[in-house]
């Protein structure tokens, strides 16, 4: 039940926009923090956003702050992370998790991790 499940990923040209989703058990939905994460190939694990459970706060890193829009849906279980001006550096398997909503954004605040979603930019 803590198992999560990212969604939407693709293959979208440089300037475009894609819309992820994270499809949440009950449990993290109603009592966790929310994060996005993502990884290149041969880079760190890096802390995109996340929102806080609690008053929906949100963080997000500076490599994609004034791009990126993190949101969640608690009717729906579902968290959702709006990108907007994709560039080739942002491309990446993006990854939910759920756990505590701190800043800097964290790997090791967060517990309960999906599989991921390949994004790629690219023209």
């Amino acid at each position: 039940q803590e198992q999560l499940v990212e969604s939407g990923g693709g293959l979208v040209q440089p300037g475009g926009s894609l819309r992820l989703s994270c499809a949440l058990s009950k449990f993290a939905s109603d009592w966790l923090d929310i994060g996005w994460f993502r990884q290149a190939p041969g880079r760190d694990r890096e802390g995109v956003s996340c929102i806080r459970n609690a008053d929906g706060g949100t963080h997000y890193s500076d490599s994609v702050k004034g791009r990126f829009t993190m949101s969640k849906d608690g009717a729906a279980n579902a968290a959702y992370l709006q990108m907007n001006g994709l560039t080739p550096e942002d491309g990446a398997v993006y990854y939910c998790a759920a756990g505590a909503c701190y800043f800097p954004i964290q790997e090791s605040e967060y517990d309960h991790w999906g599989q991921g979603t390949q994004v790629t930019v690219s023209s």
